[in-house]
């Protein structure tokens, strides 16, 4: 199901170029669809997301309207498990508290010449959340993209999912939304929903920043609405990167791999170990994995496609392995992990140990789970607070101070042919 790849000797495998082209963001076919989309919404406003909330998810709901009701979230909150929702509570007290540790403070320095410089942060006004329906329920995402919004004191929080064909959303959706101090929700997904929150329509409010996963639709819309408002990240296709010695245990890797490669057929889950047996017995540990779990349909593809062993040398080549590819999820599966740590310049998170199983970033530990794909770790960072604020420079000088550095200022401005510049310096000494 995967493939063993040995460049003990060669140094070279084409998986790697492989690994980086599958973004998916420049078909031509895609981008004609969603550029549609988007003006359509931006011209006919809620018609618009109604009519392709009818097309695509295959519900009408001009009667009863985007919005979800609080009445709606009160029955959802009736209905989720009392287990899950202490376990999402849990999760909850976890994320906040990592992410508290993130807040920053606005910042004066104060000169004795008369000169005041500083910087405020102040959190973004109206943030949207997008997050998917389709064949899995991404309760988790909720938290995630929710929780730092919260931290960092956005204002007016808002979340777009796509309804179910009964016109509702999912119980432990909604739920979390609750928990995570989510403002509105409306149901709408796709492009369309990224359409409405970038531009706004009658109904749902222009946003500044828009957050969330989705598929290949709303990944585009994201980036096509990208300077009428922000986006969080160009996110692609998730992966899994495992660097094991002797010492690991196949079972455990087999299982952490099949986690990422069960997201989408696009998914990439790849062991690079300096131990040969290892990587068989991964090898044989993921074939019989596979067989008791419910997506296999996308693993087969998956695994099949980009999942693969790749042998090597010695632990500093896997490193160099690790920071040419930049991977999404980095687990160092090796006697001491610690001792790699500082080698690791490129990836979203690292997962130190055998007990540090990906899962446990997804849902529960506290840092983000939202990282940077597709080799974008070696300049993007994890979702964090800061993601959520803006940042505006303060600077006061008085006459004496400006005095001090006015032939400086013009000398710059003169050479740079701007003598507009250098006149508003001037007129203030003649």
């Amino acid at each position: 199901m995967i493939d063993i790849i040995d460049i003990r000797e060669k140094k070279q495998s084409s998986l790697f170029e492989k690994l980086l082209g599958r973004s998916q963001l420049d078909r031509t076919d895609v981008l004609a669809v969603v550029n549609d989309i988007i003006q359509k919404v931006r011209l006919q406003s809620d018609a618009a997301v109604y009519g392709y909330t009818k097309l695509f998810d295959g519900i009408d709901l001009a009667d009863i309207g985007l919005k979800v009701t609080e009445a709606e979230i009160d029955e959802a909150c009736s209905k989720v498990d009392g287990k899950l929702l202490e376990v999402i509570r849990r999760a909850k007290a976890n994320i906040e508290a990592f992410h508290m540790k993130q807040k920053e403070n606005s910042w004066f320095s104060t000169e004795a010449d008369g000169v005041i410089l500083g910087q405020l942060y102040r959190p973004l006004e109206v943030v949207g959340i997008y997050v998917p329906g389709g064949t899995a329920v991404l309760t988790s995402s909720v938290l995630m993209n929710a929780i730092p919004a919260r931290v960092a004191g956005v204002k007016r929080l808002i979340m777009a999912t796509p309804p179910g064909r009964d016109g509702r959303v999912n119980d432990s959706v909604l739920a979390a939304a609750r928990e995570a101090g989510v403002d509105e929700i409306f149901k709408m997904g796709g492009a369309q929903a990224i359409a409405a929150m970038a531009f706004g329509t009658a109904t749902v409010p222009r946003v500044d920043k828009i957050f969330g996963p989705g598929n290949i639709y709303v990944a585009t819309a994201k980036r096509m609405v990208y300077g009428f408002c922000d986006i969080d990240m160009f996110a692609g296709p998730s992966e899994i990167m495992v660097v094991a010695d002797e010492t690991a245990n196949p079972k455990y890797v087999a299982a952490d791999m099949i986690s990422q490669a069960e997201h989408d057929v696009l998914s990439a889950a790849i062991l690079v170990t300096t131990s040969e047996k290892l990587a068989y017995a991964v090898k044989e540990e993921i074939e019989r994995q596979y067989g008791y779990l419910s997506r296999r349909e996308i693993l087969a593809r998956s695994l099949a496609d980009y999942g693969a062993a790749v042998i090597v040398n010695s632990i500093e080549e896997a490193v160099g392995i690790v920071n040419e590819i930049a991977p999404e999820h980095l687990e160092l599966c090796i006697e001491e992990p610690f001792s790699r740590l500082g080698d690791i310049r490129n990836a979203g998170a690292i997962f130190l140990g055998n007990y540090s199983s990906e899962p446990l970033g997804d849902y529960f530990a506290g840092p983000n789970h939202v990282l940077p794909t597709g080799g974008t770790a070696r300049f993007f960072s994890p979702l964090n607070v800061a993601d959520y604020i803006k940042k505006t420079s303060v600077i006061s000088y008085n006459g004496k101070a400006l005095e001090k550095v006015k032939d400086d200022i013009m000398l710059f401005a003169e050479s740079e042919g701007l003598d507009g510049h250098a006149n508003a310096i001037r007129v203030r000494f003649e």
